[in-house]
């Protein structure tokens, strides 16, 4: 992989830099960061998810740096201008397992010369990063958020029967598949990076589709990990059987119209994005689904079996996101026993998935009122 510059500063909001931070459990993390003036502010680690980068916070990050913290949002293993990775489908899949993403994570507070953090605040993938961060070493990461992606606690030492809800989806009038056992197949990454539309509409069109710019992202709980159920969300979660996410999301192109009037992701920054994942693809990305789906790899989470989160806890997600519901009664668990100090639990209007960057300003918010209570 061949090591490329920090972004040029022109790309970020005043207040934001780009850097390389060396030594980090293999690799060179590319970091952006905000409020870097002086050693005693408290820190915030920044993760992101799939398909994002550090650049997704963007929009909250001048903000609590000017609230007096020091803000540190990496580009995570397998994307971006992070470097040291394997991006091969037949390469080293174990190195993006949950627990080697959350040493990633605490070798990257080491290498800046702290020994925790103030709150871990995660989005979507990167949700499980810091939920796991905080499962595993609350004395590093002594607070936790998560984004649009709620935590249901480790997997049990002993799984309880499940049907074959793949088989279930096949076997419907309208046949379907679900995303993240698409996600794991070895085609996911060409479908993607050679798409016909080309990288930079494919991420407008899956960004649009997931937002609440999208008006029939309207959400509710599922009954159950069941196939009739699962089938009830949108087809960027769980697909036609027949459609790769490259053609799943081409109908849903905006208009022109359409992005020209998206002042959450404009050209320029859409740009940012597409230029990264040009690039690299997505495979990075696809890694950390395929260690999910792989029963070996997801299995050594068991080593939590009944631990729970203890620290501080807040959840914020958009209030059109199926991203909270994806997971039947994950929202409930994660508020009844998966986090035993979860202070609050908030779904922003207006925001889909994307909610950080749809809108900032009531995360800001709920954010700033959350940490100013630890």
């Amino acid at each position: 992989m061949t090591e490329i510059n920090s972004y040029d500063p022109s790309i970020l909001p005043a207040g934001i830099r780009s850097r390389f931070v060396d030594g980090v459990n293999g690799l060179r993390v590319h970091v952006l960061e905000a409020g870097y003036e002086g050693d005693d502010r408290p820190c915030l680690l920044l993760l992101h998810g799939f398909p994002e980068l550090a650049f997704s916070w963007r929009k909250v990050m001048p903000a609590l740096a000017a609230a007096g913290y020091h803000v540190v949002a990496p580009d995570q293993r397998g994307y971006g201008r992070t470097i040291g990775w394997d991006g091969a489908y037949d390469g080293d899949l174990r190195s993006f397992r949950q627990t080697n993403l959350v040493t990633d994570m605490l070798a990257l507070v080491a290498a800046l010369g702290r020994r925790s953090v103030d709150a871990v605040i995660g989005h979507d993938f990167g949700a499980h990063v810091a939920a796991h961060c905080a499962l595993i070493r609350p004395d590093v990461f002594r607070a936790m958020v998560l984004m649009s992606a709620p935590y249901a606690g480790p997997p049990p030492l002993t799984p309880k029967p499940q049907p074959d809800v793949h088989a279930g989806m096949a076997a419907l009038a309208r046949p379907r598949k679900h995303y993240q056992w698409y996600y794991s197949t070895r085609e996911a990454n060409g479908d993607m990076r050679h798409c016909p539309q080309g990288v930079h509409d494919f991420l407008r069109a899956y960004y649009h589709h997931k937002s609440a710019d999208w008006p029939e992202n309207r959400t509710f709980p599922l009954r159950g990990w069941i196939a009739e159920e699962l089938a009830k969300m949108p087809t960027y979660y769980i697909m036609d059987r027949d459609r790769n996410m490259a053609e799943t999301v081409a109908p849903e192109m905006p208009s022109a119209a359409q992005v020209a009037a998206c002042r959450w992701l404009p050209e320029a920054e859409l740009r940012v994005y597409s230029s990264e994942y040009e690039r690299n693809g997505f495979q990075g990305g696809l890694q950390w689904y395929r260690c999910g789906t792989s029963p070996d790899i997801a299995a050594e989470l068991r080593l939590f079996a009944g631990r729970t989160v203890d620290v501080p806890s807040l959840f914020i997600g958009g209030k059109s996101d199926w991203g909270t519901q994806q997971r039947p009664g994950a929202m409930e668990a994660m508020q009844a026993f998966a986090c035993t100090d979860m202070r609050g639990c908030h779904l922003v209007e207006g925001a889909g998935h994307w909610v950080q960057q749809e809108q900032p300003d009531a995360v800001i918010r709920h954010l700033l009122e959350f940490l100013a209570r630890l």
